[in-house]
C-alpha cells in the first residue's frame, strides 16, 4: 500500500484489556515495577494470565526493556518486540504495531506499555539539559542557542502564527483547557478531581511562554498505562467488550522535525497529523460525523486546536469555536491536562472504556473513538470501535 491507498489492517486485532497504576506527582517507586504493575492489571483485566502473553510494545524513550518487563511480571517467551521512536508521537503506534504482528500471525497477545517518574524523575518540561551528538540534537541546535529550550517554546512558535493569521487572541486555546478540566473533575483517576476551571482562571493562569499560559500546559505525572491486544477472534472469549482497531496509521509530514518543524511553507497546521488523518479515514471508512468520542493529544491546547481542523471536524482557524460548541465529545478523562500525562497512553485506555460503557464520563451509544497521539513530532493515531453486539 501507500499513503493514498486504503490498507488492510482494519477490523484484525483489539484492545481487550486496560490497566494503570495511580496517577501522581511522587510514585515512590521505580519505573520498572510502575511498567510490571501496570502489565499484571491490564492482562487481568483481560482474564488472561502472564503465560499467554508473546509479544511486548513500548516507547524508545521507555527506560524498562520489554524482556526485563517480562521477566518481573512473569511473562514467558516472546515471539515479538518493538519500540516506537518521538515520544508522545508514538502512543497509537504501539497499538499499531501490535495490531500489525497480530494480523501477521508472528503473536497472538501482545501488550503495549509506558511507565515513567516523570515528575519526580526526569521532567520533560524542563527542556533540554544534555544531548549526545546525534542528528536530532544537530537539528535542535539550530533553535537552542536563540532561547528555545523547552517544549513549550517551541510550540509557542507556531500557536502565535495560528493567533495571528487567524485574528484570535489566546482566550481561543482557553475552551480546550476547560473542557478538560470539566472531565477532571469528575473522574476519581484524575490528579485535577474535583478541581474544574473557568475561562476567567484560564486567562488569569501566568505565562509560561507567550501565548501560552500555565493552563495551557500539560501536567507532569508519575505513572504507568499498559494495554493489551489479540486478535478479534480470540477477543470474542474473554470477558470484557473488546474495542476494535479499525484503523491505524503512523504519519510524518514533509520537512518534518521534532517539536521544531518552523520552515515549512505553513505554521497553521499540523502536517503529520495531517498524513495520519487521511489514512484513518480511509481505512476505516468513517469520516468526522460518524466519531463519537475524540481522545485528542492534549500536551498543548493550540495543537489540539490544530488537529481537529486536520481532521477536518472544523475549518481552518475553527478550532477553538468548534470545542466550545461541545460538537464532539472531547477528552472525557479529563485528557493529559487533567488526568494525567502518560504519553497519550492513558488516552487509549478512556476511549477503551467509552466503547466498553465504562467510564466515568460516558457517552451514551459510544461506538466509535478516535484517539491520536503527540503531535509536532511524527505521530499516529487510532479509530477504535465498538465490536457488533
Amino acid at each position: 500500500m501507500t499513503i493514498r491507498d486504503r490498507d488492510a489492517l482494519g477490523g484484525r486485532a483489539a484492545v481487550v484489556g486496560i490497566g494503570a497504576t495511580e496517577f501522581s506527582k511522587d510514585s515512590g517507586r521505580s519505573e520498572l515495577k510502575l511498567a510490571v504493575e501496570a502489565v499484571r492489571a491490564a492482562v487481568d483485566d483481560a482474564g488472561l494470565s502472564p503465560a499467554d502473553v508473546d509479544g511486548m510494545v513500548t516507547f524508545t524513550m521507555d527506560t524498562s526493556p520489554e524482556i526485563t518487563v517480562a521477566q518481573a511480571a512473569g511473562i514467558g517467551e516472546l515471539s515479538f518486540f518493538s519500540r516506537v521512536h518521538y515520544g508522545g508521537g508514538a502512543a497509537c503506534a504501539t497499538v499499531q504495531q501490535a495490531a500489525l504482528a497480530i494480523a501477521a500471525g508472528v503473536a497472538d497477545v501482545v501488550v503495549c506499555y509506558r511507565a515513567f517518574n516523570e515528575r519526580s524523575g526526569r521532567r520533560f518540561g524542563s527542556g533540554v539539559q544534555h544531548r549526545e551528538p546525534s542528528a536530532e540534537g544537530a537539528a535542535l541546535g539550530w533553535n537552542l542557542p536563540f532561547g528555545l529550550l523547552t517544549p513549550a517554546s517551541w510550540v509557542a512558535m507556531a500557536a502565535r502564527r495560528y493567533l495571528h493569521v487567524y485574528g484570535l487572541t489566546p482566550d481561543a486555546f482557553g475552551h480546550v483547557a476547560v473542557t478538560g478540566r470539566r472531565h477532571a473533575a469528575t473522574n476519581p483517576a484524575a490528579y485535577f478531581h474535583g478541581r474544574p476551571i473557568t475561562p476567567a482562571d484560564h486567562a488569569a493562569s501566568r505565562w509560561i511562554v507567550e501565548p501560552l499560559r500555565l493552563l495551557d500546559c500539560c501536567q507532569e505525572t508519575d505513572g504507568g498505562q499498559a494495554l493489551v491486544v489479540t486478535s478479534v477472534e480470540r477477543a470474542r472469549d474473554l470477558p470484557r467488550p473488546p474495542a476494535v482497531v479499525l484503523a491505524a496509521a503512523q504519519g510524518a509530514g514533509r520537512a518534518q522535525e521534532q517539536m521544531t518543524s518552523f520552515y515549512r511553507d505553513e505554521l497553521t497546521g499540523l502536517p503529520e497529523m495531517g498524513v495520519v488523518a487521511r489514512q484513518l479515514w480511509r481505512t476505516s471508512g468513517l469520516a468526522p460525523a460518524d466519531i463519537d468520542v475524540g481522545i485528542i493529544y492534549d500536551h498543548f491546547t493550540p495543537f489540539v486546536l490544530m488537529q481537529l481542523e486536520e481532521f477536518g471536524f472544523c475549518g481552518p482557524g475553527e478550532g477553538a469555536d468548534f470545542v466550545a460548541g461541545d460538537v464532539l465529545s472531547l477528552n472525557t478523562h479529563g485528557g493529559q491536562l487533567g488526568e494525567a500525562y502518560l504519553h497519550g497512553m492513558n488516552g487509549i485506555a478512556e476511549a477503551v472504556r467509552q466503547l466498553r460503557g465504562t467510564s466515568v464520563n460516558q457517552i451514551p451509544g459510544a461506538a466509535t473513538a478516535l484517539v491520536t497521539a503527540g503531535t509536532g513530532v511524527p505521530t499516529s493515531g487510532l479509530v477504535l470501535g465498538a465490536a457488533p453486539g
